[in-house]
């Protein structure tokens, strides 16, 4: 029988979670808790990619680079990206191992650092609107546009931050070797953070993107390269819901892609929080996925069978 394919996409407070430190012994914690729903995938069978979220990480990094500019060239975000890449994938790779090897379910695990294709016309490479790094006071914001180069914009109620580019990912330029790892087994740890953007110039060179992909798209544009039949999206809520967080919310089980699609377009899903997520779903499912599950980590082994969470097919 052919084993199924799943991507694991673990948003990133799943490491750094709201109101902690966020310390590397913290980062650890949470990355076990994290895996108990790949580790129940990998028992039923199936051939596991997993993505990851770094926001909470970029931020960090990105005050590092402020505080330590005079003393060291800073680094542009791309390399960042890729530095999380290498750095939160290594923490995944290590933790998963050792679950598995406790099991007595000795299984290759590796890390890819992986570019994903984007147009390099995208509207929001000439319109950033993504915040990203620490906050400015209003006195600092003609410098930092001048001198850096940066957009900056206000953060309402919070401050001044920079803006960068978040475009569309349109393909992940390692998928030939990450599906042939999948397909000989290999537990793969890739597009982390969205992955690394580039752009392709007319002679066919690739390029850096100083900006940030959405993880979750870029998670559906990986399992729709590699072929992968189910996509699990881990998040902070237990369940799509309609009104969230008002007094008629409903949480909802079961989506069908076009009740996906149309409480998308009236509005049910805000961009800054499940949007990007049922858009993922819509655009895996529409290119010949199977299932989206989007739940949260602790409900994530009981959504793996289909006891929890929100499970979107096309019919």
């Amino acid at each position: 029988m052919r084993k199924k394919t799943v991507v694991v996409a673990l948003g990133g407070n799943a490491i750094t979670r709201e109101f902690e430190e966020g310390n590397i012994t913290q980062q650890f914690e949470n990355t076990r808790r994290s895996l108990r729903s790949v580790v129940e995938f990998i028992r039923q069978g199936y051939r596991v990619v997993i993505t990851h979220g770094n926001g909470p990480q970029v931020g960090n990094a990105l005050i590092r680079v402020e505080e330590t500019r005079h003393l060291v060239p800073p680094l542009p975000l791309g390399i960042i990206v890729a530095d999380l890449e290498g750095g939160m994938g290594y923490m995944i790779e290590q933790c998963l191992q050792n679950k598995l090897n406790e099991r007595g379910v000795p299984r290759t695990v590796i890390t890819v650092l992986t570019q994903v294709l984007v147009d390099k016309d995208d509207p929001s490479i000439l319109n950033p609107t993504k915040f990203v790094g620490p906050f400015f006071k209003e006195d600092q914001v003609r410098e930092l546009e001048e001198v850096r180069g940066w957009t900056v914009r206000e953060d309402p109620g919070r401050g001044f931050r920079r803006v960068v580019p978040s475009p569309e990912p349109r393909k992940i330029i390692d998928k030939d070797i990450i599906k042939l790892l999948v397909q000989r087994d290999i537990i793969v740890i890739a597009a982390g953070g969205g992955g690394i953007p580039v752009y392709r110039e007319e002679s066919g060179w690739l390029e850096g993107v100083d900006g940030v992909i959405d993880k979750d798209l870029a998670s559906a544009v990986l399992a729709r390269d590699i072929g992968a039949d189910e996509l699990l999206i881990l998040t902070g809520v237990d369940h799509v819901a309609l009104n969230f967080k008002k007094p008629d919310q409903k949480d909802l089980p079961f989506l069908s892609l076009a009740q996906a699609k149309a409480y998308l377009s009236e509005g049910q899903f805000p961009e800054g929080s499940m949007g990007p997520k049922i858009q993922a779903a819509i655009n895996f499912l529409e290119q010949g996925g199977e299932k989206v599950i989007i739940t949260s980590i602790d409900n994530a082994v009981d959504a793996v069978k289909n006891a929890s969470g929100t499970v979107i097919t096309v019919a």
